[in-house]
Order: structure tokens, then sequence, then C-alpha cells
């Protein structure tokens, strides 16, 4: 699964979007500086999310949608066309 359809999975369940979450990790005082359990906690107990999808959201709460070239456009099941990840909502992503 690419990273963009972690992020994507995470918009159906929740029916929030990649950079809503962005803005609740900031009201809950969250921000580039936070160490991965605290925000981990949060997503589990509050979203119900798991590990996996909650460390999506970890990356772009503190990294930002830029993710390694390193997954991009190598033709495995793990490939996303682009090193930026779409945080606007899968109803809009220019790049499907």
């Amino acid at each position: 699964m690419t990273f963009q359809a972690y992020l994507d999975n995470i918009e159906a369940k929740t029916g929030i979007t990649p950079r809503q979450f962005i803005e609740l990790a900031h009201e809950q005082g969250f921000d580039e500086t936070t160490k991965s359990t605290p925000i981990v906690a949060w997503l589990k107990a509050d979203y119900g999310l798991g590990q996996g999808h909650a460390m999506a959201l970890v990356h772009v709460i503190t990294k930002g949608p830029q993710i390694s070239d390193k997954h991009v456009g190598t033709g495995t099941a793990h490939s996303d066309p682009s090193n930026m990840l779409w945080l606007d909502g899968a109803a809009t992503n220019p790049n499907p």
C-alpha cells in the first residue's frame, strides 16, 4: 500500500483529511518537535487508528507532506507517484 493510500484510508475511516488532522494535532499541542508516542496514543484513543495508520499521520504532523524519493516510482506495491503527499482529501487529489 502506498503512503498516499494510507492517508486516503484514514480519511475514509474517520472522515477527516490529513490536513485537518494536522490542525487537530496542533490544537492538542503537537508539532514537529513532538515524539511519536503521544501522537500515536492520541490517534488510537480518539480515532481508533492502528499503529501503521497512526504512524503515517505522525509523519505528516511532524515532517509535512514530503516523503523520501526512494519510495517514488519504484513500481512496487509501496511506490508513490510523487514525493509530495496530498493532504486535502482524496476527492480533490489531482493525481488519484
